[in-house]
């Protein structure tokens, strides 16, 4: 290092150089969050998985069209927005692609056949799957709360269980982003 002297100053020696990176290191892009992926990949990229967090091609288009999100927040809020905007056919078609959720495997029999006649009398009544979001539920819980959930649903006239069951999707969709992009989806 060498002093820099000007007249009346203090000497300051000269900042060193800063150590050179190895090429490869200085021409590697930074790691990308999977929200930095989501945000800059390909629409027939994104697309495929936002109908695995809910079948409506009207709501991931959206998502889709709408991209960036500057956080994770945002775009679970644009989620919310873009389900709330579906339509009866929009839900038909995301319902289309809903499965009653699964049992624990060591779930009694009799849990099974009650949820299966429980299930049946709903799609008799409203003509299409029964949709519930589980997130939080604890695993042994689950034929007891899909049990009470569905049979209290039967009470619904078809508007009002309509608006239920949109919130559900909406709610199914989110833990399903999220899901998707903390890493542990497809």
């Amino acid at each position: 290092m060498t002093p820099t002297h000007l007249p009346g100053r203090v000497a300051i020696p000269a900042l060193p150089s800063p150590p050179s990176l190895p090429e490869q290191t200085r021409d590697a892009p930074a790691p990308s969050s999977p929200l930095e992926h989501f945000n800059t990949a390909p629409a027939d990229d994104v697309e495929p998985l936002l109908l695995t967090c809910l079948r409506s091609p009207r709501w991931a288009h959206r998502l889709t069209a709408h991209r960036p999100y500057p956080t994770l927040d945002a775009l679970l809020a644009a989620s919310d927005e873009a389900a709330y905007d579906l339509t009866a056919a929009d839900l038909a078609e995301a319902l289309a692609g809903e499965s009653l959720p699964a049992l624990p495997a060591d779930a009694y029999a009799a849990a099974r056949t009650a949820l299966s006649a429980a299930h049946a009398a709903y799609e008799a009544r409203f003509g299409h799957t029964f949709a519930i979001c589980l997130d939080g539920v604890p695993v042994p819980e689950l034929p007891d709360h899909l049990l009470a959930a569905i049979r209290s649903r039967l009470a619904n006239d078809p508007e009002e269980e309509r608006a239920v069951t949109a919130d559900e999707l909406r709610r199914l969709a989110r833990g399903r982003l999220v899901t998707h992009l903390r890493g542990a989806g497809p």
